[in-house]
């Protein structure tokens, strides 16, 4: 069984819709259209969830082929 991780993903700024979208399996649109509309009416109650968010979820790291 393979578990789904949370991971900085697919990022037009920081990765953090892609990551969650991936998480959830939802398009990462749906999650930059929240934090877009809840950064409209002054900003941080969309941009201060996004940059904790941004520290706190990880970056997805690249496999490498042929690396043991």
């Amino acid at each position: 069984m393979e578990h789904n991780k949370l991971r900085r993903q697919n990022g037009i700024i920081g990765g953090v819709c892609g990551g969650l979208g991936a998480f959830f399996g939802i398009s990462p649109f749906w999650f930059r259209l929240v934090f877009l509309l809840l950064a409209i009416p002054g900003g941080a109650p969309g941009i201060l969830p996004y940059l904790i968010l941004w520290f706190i979820i990880p970056r997805r790291r690249l496999k490498v082929m042929g690396r043991a």
